[in-house]
């Protein structure tokens, strides 16, 4: 397990975490310990993505930087976004999305590393980004004041919602089955039969970050050393804890047997592991913590095992619950409003993909069965000929 951390001073840091039988195996003894710092950017880091094997970085430098965890090496940048890289996701282990400045959304091949589809996206900066459970949906926000569902499968919008203020914040759930926008201060949860606003959570100050550590409890980060954690369904506010001394820049969560893990990095320059049970209201206790004197902008951990994260899009298809046929009807019907769908749809031609594979192909480049059976009937007709000939 590694916390992977980027700061204002350009640095990317990691922490291994050792798990030690505390005294008379009671509990546990987490201890971060240094591994490696990497200065490769040019400006200060923006956002953080782990899959199994790589971590990302993003930086206002416009650059993507890959880091091999398995060799801890530097693997190479991309190049492809003019402006901040504001946000960055994996899917699966086979691809990773970016957002930028520049209202341009790319889906990269996290083998090859090649830019496979660029869309622009939205009129004014993508602000936020997040990959449905099933591979098969993202949603992104922007400036432009719109809140945008994608069409991985195809590579298109599939629809444009209109809110009301730029929200900087978008996330689903673990189960697909809702999502949040943020705005400002202020959490908008929408369930995803409906596409609509079913609960608002309202905090005192401006919302940095947020992570589902369930599908129904939301934990809270914003420009406060307090962190909150809410019932999605209730919308009461569960627990609250001071978790720093400065405001909390980025925190995310997963799990472990019998509770979970809530990271947490703040402008004070710590990094801090909770555990929290999330049948009890009592506040999370602290696990362990780090200080690495510098200003934290982005937060991510690095489970060396598959296993430790949510099944991986890649290997296990989607369940065919995520999205009922109706479903997929309206998002298709609903795709006639998007101002891309038009200008882009012989752009998306070109990487197709596949139902089977989910992987982006190059389609020019396969001819089609048609083709492959008239090209033998031809051949088997100048050998006969050629032996008739002789």
């Amino acid at each position: 397990m590694e916390l992977v951390c980027g700061c204002y001073e350009q640095v990317l840091f990691g922490f291994s975490v050792c798990r030690d039988p505390g005294p008379n195996d009671k509990s546990e003894k987490w201890t971060p310990v240094a591994d490696f710092t990497h200065h490769g950017h040019a400006a200060s880091l923006s956002a953080v993505a782990v899959n199994n094997r790589f971590v990302v970085t993003g930086s206002k430098d416009e650059t993507i930087h890959i880091y091999d965890m398995k060799k801890k090496v530097e693997h190479g940048a991309l190049l492809h976004h003019n402006g901040t890289i504001n946000c960055l996701k994996f899917f699966g282990n086979g691809h990773l999305i970016s957002g930028g400045e520049d209202g341009l959304i790319c889906v990269w091949d996290a083998k090859r590393w090649d830019c496979l589809k660029s869309i622009k996206a939205h009129k004014g900066h993508v602000t936020s980004l997040s990959v449905h459970p099933s591979g098969k949906l993202a949603l992104s926000v922007g400036t432009d004041k719109t809140l945008r569902t994608w069409n991985l499968i195809e590579g298109r919008s599939a629809f444009i919602k209109n809110i009301k203020q730029n929200a900087h914040i978008v996330e689903w759930s673990p189960s697909g089955e809702k999502y949040i926008v943020v705005i400002v201060n202020k959490i908008d949860i929408y369930q995803l039969e409906t596409a609509s606003i079913t609960g608002t959570i309202t905090t005192g100050k401006r919302i940095s970050s947020v992570t589902f550590i369930s599908d129904s409890i939301l934990a809270v980060a914003g420009d406060e050393e307090i962190v909150r954690l809410f019932d999605c369904d209730s919308l009461k506010c569960l627990c609250e804890f001071k978790a720093h001394e400065n405001r909390v820049k980025d925190i995310c969560s997963f799990d472990v047997p019998e509770h979970h893990v809530i990271v947490t990095a703040s402008s004070d320059g710590f990094i801090k592991m909770w555990r929290y049970k999330s049948n009890k209201k009592t506040p999370p206790s602290l696990l362990c913590e780090v200080n690495t004197k510098a200003r934290l902008t982005c937060l991510g951990v690095w489970l060396d095992k598959v296993t430790d994260f949510k099944a991986d899009v890649e290997d296990q298809p989607p369940t065919a619950a995520v999205l009922s046929p109706e479903e997929e009807q309206e998002f298709t019907t609903n795709s006639l409003k998007s101002d891309e769908s038009a200008g882009k749809q012989k752009q998306s031609k070109k990487f197709g993909c596949t139902k089977e594979s989910k992987k982006p192909t190059k389609a020019e480049n396969v001819p089609s069965a048609k083709k492959r059976k008239l090209g033998g009937i031809i051949e088997k007709k100048k050998r006969k000929k050629a032996q008739i000939t002789e």
